[in-house]
């Protein structure tokens, strides 16, 4: 199935909701005064049992995704784990996990390591720990799938494009985008996509995930204790993020822009079945603004 003729999302950005955004007026360079539009940022406090976990400063859309992904990413809710309920307060800015046993999450907040995401962060000693005896699933990804998804996922109406200051993380299977979250930090992104499959009982095993953020060590590490195999982004690598993709064995796929792409790590499972002389290079109108 080509992208041209896939479904369309099942959840998508939406840059139109009045309370991501607010308006803001300024002056530019030149001293004219200007309006823009900016993110809003909030703070979520997440609980596991009725025990304070962590806050988090978040755009506030699917907070109940971004709980369930965060205390999954930390290795908080195992698997097999029964969450019995996820309870949101909008008006107290929380939300309540439970589950039907207790868990070890007095240890895991006792190590205050932070990984360079934006915002809250995570800790870092509890997901490297989750990698130890980890095995990726075989997979294929063909390089016109890449190309597919770079297009239409630049092209996504999104908070990104109308305001910046923000990260996306796109799941996807083949050429076609699934699942578009967006939030301040880059881990608060891949988290709700983590929240969503737990959620929805959807598997890893041929799935892509796609980011507008740079391959960090932390993208690698979420990612691989996510299950998916592979990670492509149209930004750049850190050393450390190239090595542990290496390790074990994510296929690493970045500066995807265009016809052009780089794979760092796990090249044994990319199929060049596209000639990119064939593929139009990135137009300018179509750029992402920066994410700051």
């Amino acid at each position: 199935m080509s992208t041209r003729d896939a479904p369309s999302y099942i959840v998508a950005p939406d840059p139109g909701r009045g309370d991501l955004t607010r308006r803001v007026t300024g002056t530019d360079q030149e001293g004219k005064p200007l309006d823009l539009s900016v993110v809003e940022e909030r703070p979520l406090t997440i609980f596991l049992n009725g025990r304070e976990i962590v806050t988090a400063m978040t755009i506030g859309d699917y907070p109940e995704y971004l709980a369930l992904g965060f205390l999954r990413n930390q290795g908080m809710l195992r698997d097999g784990e029964t969450v019995r309920g996820v309870d949101f307060d909008e008006e107290l800015e929380t939300v309540v996990v439970r589950t039907d046993g207790e868990t070890s999450y007095e240890e895991k907040l006792s190590k205050k390591t932070r990984t360079s995401g934006c915002a809250v962060g995570t800790v870092f000693g509890d997901m490297m720990e989750g990698l130890e005896g980890l095995t990726l699933p075989a997979a294929t990804v063909r390089t016109s799938w890449l190309y597919a998804l770079s297009s239409r996922i630049n092209r996504t109406p999104s908070l990104y494009l109308e305001a910046g200051a923000i990260h996306g993380t796109v799941l996807c299977q083949e050429d076609r985008p699934l699942v578009y979250m967006e939030d301040v930090g880059r881990h608060n992104a891949v988290d709700k996509i983590a929240g969503w499959m737990l959620s929805e009982g959807v598997g890893p095993e041929d799935k892509i995930l796609y980011t507008t953020g740079r391959l960090t060590s932390e993208m690698v590490i979420k990612t691989a204790l996510m299950g998916i195999p592979v990670l492509a982004s149209r930004s750049g690598f850190t050393a450390w993020g190239v090595e542990i993709a290496r390790q074990v064995g994510l296929t690493l796929v970045g500066r995807l822009k265009g016809k052009r792409f780089v794979c760092l790590a796990g090249e044994d499972r990319l199929v060049r079945d596209a000639d990119p002389d064939s593929v139009a290079d990135e137009d300018s109108r179509h750029r992402r603004k920066s994410a700051v």
